[in-house]
């Protein structure tokens, strides 16, 4: 799926807007502006987008989503701003409330105090007289009270006896009354049934008879007398016969329940006490046994004798008990007559204490009053006193804060812009659009401050002196990124190449468990968890340009709620989300690109350091190191004022608390008046250190300030090199190895007791220090740069360069049309012209044409000058110096500009900065650590494996180091080899990185966590080696030592390199050759040879076709080759050396036959006799570079120090012209690599890209012919025997009508995909985006002939190739063929070895070609009866003598001669050169090198022609003299 990120349309835009703000509290007018305001935020911040990728190269996307973040964000900080500015100013507003009022109460409580005082004497005399009246009332009372209370002793007494009998009498009863209620209740439990069965029994059993016969004895029924049963004969008393009738009885129950206990016959107790209680059967529990309802009726008659027993003891005490309650109750009837007595009394003498203390609380609140009176009184002119100076400044507050209410609308409307879209920008760009924003503000009449800054907005002082501390540099830009991390609904992604951002953070929620993870690490996800839960915060670090799916619930926030509890989805898991986890994540990347769907999520925050923010570290590094007593000082100061405001502030808020919650009377709360007086006090104690501290920080900040030039000029040293890594990847250097550097310099720096010199012996010492660091990492086409951009670079901070004249030496000003004629059109190009009429515009070069005009002679003299860049320019000019001079000469002689810089540095920084240091292992592995890994940043031809191992020999590590190639499947390897050589100290090589991309990220894992101090055998060491990547990481580039190990430039560098390397510059192997004589002179040549072929490669294809790796190995292969046969053989043997060194060891490489020729023809003038023979052998015609005479190693070195640093290109067998391509390509390269590391200017607005080329597509195809008509042309040009060229064309129009055919189409859909009628594919964007740029596409080029032309130039090379054609379509066969207009030239050449072959009847492949040049310039009269005329060659690296007729040098800066018209007649071949001519290449294109195409034939080679010369041919071919169809304009 494509995520397709469209913009909104300004009418969605403002109803979004409207939308959102309707429930804002706003003026209906400012709401409506705060709309406008949002719609014009979103599209200049799109704009400020664009300008931002086009000068800065650097991406920002603007998304509806940031919109609606500037909304709520908006409506947020509104909300909380209004509430709080409102909490301060009522704050502030109560604290004055409470000062007036305590001012106006001062005079009314004097007042009172006054009336209070009579009021008080006379209450107090009332009280005195009412005490004598209740001290005499007092002592009558008494009386009576003793008199009732002896009355009432004799009363308690008596009824204490009284309460003594009766409490006897209850307790007695209390044995027999459960007795009686237990045979009660038994009897209750008794139904008539139970009774009717004991009544029913007809012989009842013994038990029943006894209880039965005590029941009738009770009741005193007599018993019936009858006979024993036993047979005694006597008479005996019989009760059941009267029993069965007493149970016969309804009533039975009744009597017994109501028995009159208390009277009963003592005869009949009696009887039952003896016969019936004592017997042991008459128990209830043995008669439950016969029967229930017996058990009932034996309970009742034992409680019945229970209860008498009892009763007759009680009887006395109670007749005792009655006698006594009568006493009691006359006793008491005296008593109470007696108390009402007393009652009376005592009423009267309370009247008389109330009203007492009446007066006496009367009395007393009157001392309170007056003693309060007087007590507010002080408090009072406390308060005043201690807080009325307060009052100025609390009524300024309290009006500023009401100014503040008015504008935080757009203040907050600015800083919500700012939070929402700036943070990923710049601090210019920042600035610029906060300026823009701030004026929309005030013409919209939206109320917002005078000066707007978001720290005044939205900061807290003492939450930014916080941060301060904690490492965030001091300058507004990164304070505001605080603020925008801090404010933003969404988590920061913070750009933050230099680790400031890290820093803070990790320092700042250090206390507050920070847990630090990165995506690499196993368990990161684990971690998180935790802290989402416990609410600790996280950082993400070292992030690249993608993020993990899996965060982005976490990015967007997407909790939700369960009871009461908020929640939020990670992967699979579903965790407690606690409110007070925060997210930082943060990336290493210098200029990451991050796509809108991972910008949307975040909030983007620049942290790349400011100059403002690293001068002031610097200044504190610098200050520490100088006086390290003052820098102490300071930062105890910093810490103590901060300390200091901060309470300050606390004890501010707290008075204003206190005033503010104080209810009722602030005078009457002694506490509050405390409080306030104690926090005044110490206020002042705190202002008055800070005043201490204030005036010490002064005075340590003016010795401090001393050392800004220092800062600054550091400062502007690390920009200049951070900006490198526009040119290369591998350009990357950290702050901390920055800063590093500058701790080392200023210790090792010449001290001075004066400052100015000290400060310059700082300055310079780091510099070079710099230089020397960075260089060694730089490639050799980036060290000149280098030292320019290090020149301007300081220059500028000195305020001594102009920036119009610096833009445009580097871009030659904005080509317009030029209205002023050429005044030397013969020998001054329209190019340069056009830019001497722009630099004329320049404020220092004003009037430069028309004085140009007026002194075209002495101009020439200038143009013409070998030396122009020292030349002194005429008349008024001969003064300028520096970069105005150069822009002239960039006018004229563009090629001499890289000596003009080399001059210029020389004379501004010095010429140790020209002179980049050689290769130094040595020095570069003393500079690094077992931590540090170092890195060997490859070129093609580099191979430092040959040098390390030789290192690793005199270090004693040949034995345990190990390599290994990096690629697929060699990770695992390495990863092992190193964790084993951590331990044992040995090192470990990884070679070529930069083909395991995939593997990097597990590399910069190990070097982050694996190679740590304590882990790590101090002999440890990392060696790798990568040609230059983005893929590389980042921290291993920053924190590692980086080398180069190219090919020095120039050969002067080149020879001393060979010299001072191993294995020349190993004693033993110099003087090892038997031969000394011959061995010394041939190793000079060799290693000049050496030198030759690698400087050659910078002349392009003049120099060689195909650039060859030629390297190191190759020298020394060779070298050891040379000392084995000068020592095995008594002669130099030379046809060996010479297939050796040139077939084999350097001609390996060699693929193209005419570099093989070039190779051994300069191969042959150092192997040879003369080399050996000859007393100075030169090496080439000037006589400058000669062999030296035999001689100690030294005497070599020193003949190679004392030759030019710049040769001349003759020595490499090249035209003085070599030099204007080469020097014209290094003064391009120069500037195109210095404006990589400047912002680019972008032009005023024209017409929009599709508009350009909906344009140049209509024009281009209206020019274009219609395809040819192959039918008509086979009728009219058939396939005859006789005439091949009519095949010729038929197969030169088919290409061609193939590459029209594709132009058409492509034009053609390119119109309708900007018409938005076809969907613009991923070829027309090609076709699109190389149109722009002047290119062209590339499915035109796969259809078409070679051609380097741009498009412009393409397109009229083109359609001149088609009327060539359509002209002979027209007109027949041409009398001379344009060469140049063929689209395969070897066909035509075929065909007219054909034509002949077929006349003469010879075999094809016998024949080769003669050639002869005419005189006609462009054509002939008529056909030539055999072979054909051709027209359109150039020639290169020589011209054509017209009046001699042969090959001559080239005129001085004229590069190219068109050849006239050539006869190419096809001969019988012979295999003898002819004499006196050169066998001169043919090529289609300047580049020369090509490819072999399934047809056999190169792409670009077309055949080699015959030239008359009188030089021999290897002067051409040393030339590098060839033949083109076509020039690149």
């Amino acid at each position: 799926t494509i995520d397709w990120f469209q913009a909104w349309p300004d009418d969605a835009l403002e109803m979004v807007a409207n939308k959102f703000l309707e429930d804002v509290d706003l003026d209906d007018t400012v709401r409506e502006a705060c709309v406008v305001m949002c719609k014009y935020f979103h599209q200049s911040v799109r704009n400020l987008s664009e300008q931002y990728i086009d000068e800065l190269r650097r991406y920002n996307y603007v998304t509806p989503t940031s919109y609606l973040e500037l909304i709520l964000t908006f409506k947020q900080l509104l909300t909380i701003k209004r509430q709080e500015i409102m909490q301060l100013k009522n704050r502030y507003i109560v604290g004055l409330e409470k000062l007036d009022f305590a001012a106006s109460q001062v005079s009314v409580m004097q007042k009172e105090l006054r009336d209070l005082q009579p009021e008080l004497i006379k209450t107090s005399a009332e009280t005195d007289e009412l005490m004598v009246k209740i001290e005499q009332d007092s002592v009558e009372v008494e009386a009576k009270r003793e008199v009732v209370s002896a009355d009432e002793y004799v009363t308690n007494e008596a009824a204490m006896a009284s309460k003594a009998i009766k409490d006897d009498c209850e307790s007695d009863l209390a044995e027999a009354l459960p007795a009686l209620e237990a045979a009660v209740s038994a009897l209750n439990t008794l139904k008539p049934s139970d009774i009717s069965m004991v009544k029913a029994m007809k012989s009842p059993p013994p038990g029943v008879k006894m209880v039965m016969e005590a029941i009738c004895i009770m009741r005193g029924i007599k018993a019936e007398r009858k006979p024993d049963p036993g047979g005694s004969g006597k008479m005996i008393e019989d009760f059941w016969g009267p029993s069965q009738k007493l149970l016969g009885d309804m009533k039975f129950l009744e009597y017994l329940k109501t028995y009159d206990k208390d009277n009963m016959n003592p005869a009949i107790i009696k009887r039952i006490r003896e016969k019936y209680c004592t017997n042991p059967d008459f128990q209830p529990e043995v008669i439950k046994n016969i029967s229930m309802a017996c058990e009932g009726l034996c309970k009742w008659v034992r409680a019945m004798e229970v209860y008498d027993r009892i009763a007759k003891v009680v009887a006395p005490k109670k007749i005792r008990l009655k006698e006594a309650e009568t006493e009691l109750g006359h006793l008491m009837k005296k008593l109470n007559a007696k108390r009402a007595e007393l009652k009376e009394v005592m009423d009267k003498l309370q009247l008389l204490n109330d009203q007492f203390e009446a007066m006496t609380n009367k009395k007393q609140d009157l001392e309170f009053n007056i003693d309060l009176c007087s007590k507010k009184l002080v408090r009072a002119e406390k308060l005043i006193g201690g807080l009325g100076g307060e009052k100025t400044r609390w009524s300024q507050m309290a009006q500023d804060l009401s100014e503040r209410y008015i504008n935080v609308v757009g203040d907050v409307l600015l800083s919500s812009g700012l939070v929402a879209y700036l943070g990923a920008f710049t601090v210019d760009f920042r600035q610029q659009c906060t300026q823009e924003w701030q004026k929309m503000c005030v013409e919209k009449e939206i109320p917002c401050s005078k000066t707007f800054s978001v720290q005044a907005t939205l900061g807290d002082p003492v939450k930014i002196r916080a941060w301060t501390i904690a490492g965030l540099p001091v300058d507004a830009f990164s304070i505001d990124n605080g603020i925008i991390v801090g404010n933003s609904r969404r988590w920061p992604l913070m750009i933050d190449p230099q680790g400031q951002a890290n820093k803070w953070i990790k320092n700042m929620e250090k206390a507050n468990k920070l847990a630090v993870i990165k995506l690499s690490d196993s368990n990161y996800v684990r971690t998180l968890e935790n802290s989402i839960q416990f609410g600790t915060p996280v950082l993400l670090e070292n992030i690249g340009e993608e993020l993990d799916p899996l965060l982005e619930p976490l990015l967007l926030k997407q909790t939700y709620r369960q009871s009461g509890v908020d929640y939020i989805r990670l992967g699979e898991n579903v965790i407690e989300y606690s409110s007070d986890f925060k997210f930082y994540i943060s990336t290493r990347l210098r200029n990451p690109h991050y796509l809108p769907e991972v910008s949307v999520k975040v909030v983007l925050v620049n942290f790349m350091i400011t100059p403002l923010g690293l001068q002031d570290q610097l200044l504190g590094i610098v200050a520490a190191k100088e006086k390290p007593e003052l820098e102490e000082k300071k930062n105890v100061l910093i810490l103590e004022t901060a300390d200091n405001k901060k309470q300050l502030k606390q004890i501010e808020d707290k008075i204003l608390e206190v005033l503010s919650s104080s209810q009722g009377n602030i005078l009457e709360d002694e506490t509050a008046i405390q409080v306030l007086s104690s926090s005044k006090t110490l206020s002042e104690e705190i202002s008055k250190k800070q005043e201490i501290a204030d005036v010490t920080q002064k005075e340590i900040d003016e010795t401090r300030n001393g050392y800004t030039p220092v800062a600054v000029h550091a400062s502007i040293l690390f920009f200049c090199i951070s900006d490198l890594a526009n040119i290369e990847p591998m350009y990357q250097y950290s702050l901390n190895w920055f800063i590093n550097l500058y701790i080392h310099s200023i210790a090792s720096s010449e001290p001075s007791p004066e400052l100015v010199e000290r400060i310059e012996n700082l300055n310079t010492y780091f510099t070079e220090s710099i230089y020397r660091n960075v260089c060694r990492s730089l490639f050799e086409k980036d060290k000149l740069l280098f030292s320019f951009v290090l020149t301007i670079g300081l220059m500028k901070g000195r305020g001594v360069i102009d920036e119009d004249t610096w833009r445009f030496l580097l871009t030659g000003g904005v080509a317009l049309d030029n209205p002023y004629p050429n005044p030397a059109s013969e020998w001054l190009t329209e190019r340069s012209w056009s830019e001497l009429v722009r630099a004329s515009n320049l404020s220092n070069l004003n009037g430069l044409k028309e004085d140009f005009a007026e002194h075209l002679e002495e101009w020439k003299e200038v143009y013409d000058s070998i030396t122009p860049h020292s030349a002194q320019y005429p008349g008024k000019w001969e003064g300028i110096t520096g970069l105005d001079k150069m822009v002239v000469l960039r006018c004229m002689r563009p090629d001499k500009i890289v000596p003009a810089t080399q001059d210029f540095i020389i004379e501004n920084l010095g010429r140790a900065f020209i002179e980049p240091p050689t290769f130094d292992l040595a020095g570069s592995f003393a500079d690094s650590h077992c931590c540090a890994p170092l890195i060997f940043v490859l070129s093609p031809g580099a191979d430092p494996m040959a040098g390390l191992m030789k290192f690793a020999e005199d270090k004693d590590k040949k034995s345990s180091i190990q390599t290994v190639s990096l690629g697929q499947g060699q990770g695992p390897i390495a990863s092992r080899m190193i964790t084993e050589a951590l331990v044992k100290g040995s090192w470990v090589v990884l070679q070529n990185c930069h083909l395991a991309t995939s593997w990097m990220p597990t590399l910069e894992k190990i070097c982050e966590e694996t190679i740590i101090p304590e882990a790590t055998h101090t002999d440890f060491r990392l060696w790798l080696t990568s040609y230059p990547s983005d893929e590389f990481p980042v921290s291993i580039l920053q924190n590692g030592v980086k080398m180069t190990n190219e090919p020095p430039k120039g050969l002067r560098a080149n020879l001393l390199r060979s010299y001072l390397t191993d294995p020349i510059s190993d004693p033993t192997f110099f003087n090892g050759c038997n031969k000394t004589d011959v061995w010394g002179k041939m190793l000079f040549g060799l290693c000049f040879f050496h030198g030759l072929v690698q400087e050659r490669r910078k002349f392009g294809p003049l120099g060689w076709n195909i650039p060859y790796e030629f390297n190191e190995s190759d020298l020394r292969i060779s070298l050891k080759q040379l000392q084995m046969f000068l020592n095995d053989y008594d002669t130099a043997p030379w046809e060996a050396l010479n297939y050796l060194t040139g077939e084999c060891n350097y001609g390996g490489r060699v693929t193209d036959d005419k570099d093989r020729r070039l190779l051994m023809s300069l191969l042959s003038l150092f192997y040879n006799e003369n080399l050996i023979n000859e007393e100075n052998y030169k090496f080439s015609k000037s006589g400058v570079y000669v062999c030296p005479p035999n001689g100690p190693y030294q005497s070599y070195v020193d003949y190679i120090r004392s030759l030019p640093i710049l040769p001349h290109p003759e020595v490499y067998g090249l035209h003085e012209n070599a030099d204007i391509t080469k020097e014209n390509q290094e003064t391009q390269q120069l500037f195109d690599s210095v404006l990589l590391t400047l912002p680019r200017q972008t032009g005023g607005k024209g017409k929009s890209p599709q508009e350009v080329i909906e344009d140049l597509s209509t024009d281009l195809l209206q020019k274009l012919p219609p395809d040819y008509n192959m039918e008509r042309i086979v009728q009219k040009y058939p396939v005859v025997y006789t005439e091949s060229m009519n095949t010729v064309l038929r197969q030169e129009l088919i290409r061609f009508n193939r590459l029209i055919s594709v132009v058409r189409s492509s034009l053609q859909n390119l119109l309708k995909a900007i018409k938005g009628l076809v969907v613009m594919s991923s070829e027309l964007e090609e076709v699109f985006n190389s149109m722009l740029i002047g290119k062209v596409p590339a499915s035109w080029a796969a259809k078409s002939y070679p051609s380097l032309k741009p498009l412009g130039s393409y397109i009229a090379d083109l359609l001149q190739r088609l009327k060539f054609f359509q002209d002979w379509i027209d007109d027949g066969i041409p009398t001379v063929f344009w060469l140049s207009g063929f689209y395969f030239t070897q066909s035509f050449l075929t065909g007219a070895s054909q034509n002949y072959a077929r006349k003469y009847t010879i075999p094809i492949d016998h024949l080769g070609y003669d050639f002869e040049v005419m005189d006609a310039e462009n054509d002939m009269p008529g056909k030539p009866e055999d072979g054909v005329y051709v027209r359109g060659l150039f020639i290169e690296g020589a011209c054509w003598d017209r009046g001699s007729k042969i090959v001559n040098e080239s005129q001085p800066k004229i590069l190219f001669d068109t050849l006239p018209i050539i006869w190419v007649i096809p001969i019988k071949r012979t295999d003898t050169p002819k004499e006196n001519s050169y066998t001169c290449p043919v090529y289609k294109t300047t580049a020369r090198r090509g490819i072999l195409s399934t047809t056999g034939h190169s792409t670009n080679f077309v055949m080699m022609m015959e030239l008359s010369s009188n030089q021999p041919q290897e002067h051409w071919v040393n030339r590098g003299v060839a033949m083109l169809c076509q020039l690149d304009d």
